[in-house]
């Protein structure tokens, strides 16, 4: 369960994001941070468990093909 205080930290996090942004448009902002997200998880999780992407897998809570095709987007296989 996330905490409070984190889910405060993630929203700064985008609404700093977003005011940056200025004038620019953001065609897919929920694509852009779970891209930023996502990757950095990914690598997380497969280093705390020594490459094992079975165990990363059950980790994440996704299946291990759902996680082999996010790896291979990422460029990670």
């Amino acid at each position: 369960k996330e905490s409070s205080a984190a889910s405060d930290v993630y929203k700064r996090q985008v609404q700093n994001y977003l005011g940056a942004m200025e004038e620019q448009t953001v065609d897919d902002l929920y694509e852009l941070v779970l891209t930023q997200v996502e990757r950095p998880l990914l690598e997380c999780a497969m280093r705390h468990t020594g490459d094992n992407q079975s165990r990363a897998a059950e980790l994440l809570g996704v299946s291990r093909g759902t996680l082999r095709a996010r790896l291979k987007k990422y460029g990670m296989l």
